[in-house]
């Protein structure tokens, strides 16, 4: 086994896992291909939130039979969510695959790897538990200036559609000085940005400390040198006014939220468990531009949920027309297998749905324009990230607030020099989803 190749479907977390995984195979001795035909070890780590990601994974995985069938022996793997929720049906489905793991066994892998390379026979291991955090094995960062900072793992809200309280398990924090000792070695050794990781990081602490400690974990975090502090995720009915202090009040952590509404009905809401009504939700998004009149905000948006009524959805559109979202993911309802909504029946239409959809991708497209509009004629420090994949002849980067912003690359200057670096960008030109400038 001399080379690897890693695809990443899924959330940060699973971004963050898959970097692990690099850091394992490469402390291995293997190095990176360029492509799955040209690895000796191919390794899928999965997501199972969505539809579409289990059958974007099955196709790819299919699709790797013909190395086998054509002589090739490589090893494939399939982790993450799908590995966690299948386990050994996966091998009735694709039986080419040769290791399937879960999310609480990482750090099995290289192991199994080696079992199924040994034994010529595939291998299964899926635990229901680990005491262990991702953040103890070794790493490869993507980015040298990056990191992601887990400080939960696994969910305790068990919203009626959501599969990850089943595959990444119950709320458990790493102790407090764990995550900032992290950054500590993190701002050390170069970092300027980390995201902190939870399926619900106003959760954080609740476990180890008999309340939440997330306010004071920003705070922390941010007096350990790293320049910028990111998190992910916030649940509108956990996230509290402490926390939003913090967010004002300290300049390292970045005024940017994704705060999912997923409806804003509280009839829909009130089925999908999440917790909280439209006019809680308001609230708390009110306080949060009061604080912070600049507030970038992006919000996550299911359309078509079992029993949506037209009157459902134009209490969703009133809740992204007042909110002034700067971006929202947003979803057409699959059902998962084992979530109560699953059960549940009276799904719209089809062709209901996706015109509903596409009023609601329209409205936040106008949204997004409207608030990158304000950023013209202003300057703003953004971390450069590399060339736009569009034009190498730009510099791309992002604000704090999570804007991408383009800029001309200085002549007789490259990439690699600036790759990593803050740099003064005023702005000249808002687009929906980007912003363009100049280097000052």
């Amino acid at each position: 086994m001399k080379t690897y190749f890693v695809r990443t479907f899924g959330c940060q977390m699973n971004k963050h896992d898959s970097e692990r995984i690099v850091g394992m195979l490469e402390s291995q001795g293997l190095s990176r291909a360029e492509e799955p035909d040209s690895a000796d070890v191919i390794v899928f780590n999965t997501c199972c939130v969505r539809e579409h990601a289990d059958e974007r994974l099955r196709g790819q995985v299919s699709s790797l039979k013909r190395l086998k069938t054509a002589g090739a022996t490589p090893l494939i793997a399939v982790g993450g969510c799908i590995g966690q929720r299948d386990g050994e049906r996966l091998l009735e489905q694709l039986p080419h695959v040769d290791v399937v793991f879960g999310t609480h066994n990482l750090a099995h892998l290289p192991a199994l790897l080696e079992s199924a390379r040994a034994a010529r026979t595939p291998v299964v291991e899926v635990l229901e538990a680990s005491a262990d955090f991702a953040s103890d094995l070794p790493s490869k960062r993507e980015h040298d200036w990056h990191a992601w900072v887990p400080i939960m793992v696994g969910c305790d809200n068990f919203c009626s559609y959501c599969i990850v309280p089943f595959v990444r398990g119950r709320e458990r924090s790493r102790p407090f000085e764990q995550v900032t000792r992290e950054c500590e070695k993190l701002s050390s050794e170069g970092v300027l940005e980390v995201t902190l990781l939870g399926q619900n990081v106003n959760s954080y602490g609740r476990d180890l400390y008999g309340e939440p400690r997330f306010a004071d974990l920003l705070r922390a975090v941010a007096a350990t040198g790293i320049a910028r502090v990111r998190f992910v995720t916030s649940h509108p009915k956990d996230i509290s006014p402490a926390t939003i202090e913090a967010m004002a009040e300290t300049p390292e952590v970045c005024q940017y939220l994704h705060l999912p509404v997923q409806s804003g009905s509280d009839r829909i809401l009130e089925a999908m468990n999440r917790g909280y009504t439209q006019a809680h939700y308001m609230s708390v998004v009110e306080s949060l531009y009061d604080r912070m009149p600049e507030l970038a905000l992006s919000t996550d948006v299911i359309v078509g949920f079992p029993g949506e009524t037209d009157d459902d959805f134009e209490a969703t559109m009133e809740v992204v027309r007042q909110a002034r979202y700067d971006q929202a993911f947003t979803f057409i309802y699959s059902p998962r297998e084992g979530t109560a909504a699953a059960r549940l029946d009276d799904t719209p239409p089809r062709e209901v749905t996706r015109e509903r959809f596409d009023a609601l991708v329209q409205e936040v497209q106008s949204s997004a324009l409207r608030k990158n509009v304000a950023y013209v004629g202003s300057t703003h420090s953004i971390l450069v990230e590399g060339l736009s994949k569009r034009d190498d002849s730009m510099l791309s980067g992002r604000t704090a607030s999570n804007k991408v912003v383009h800029a001309p690359l200085p002549p007789g200057t490259s990439v690699e020099s600036l790759a990593g670096r803050f740099a003064d960008v005023t702005i000249e030109e808002a687009q929906t989803w980007f912003l363009l400038g100049r280097g000052g």
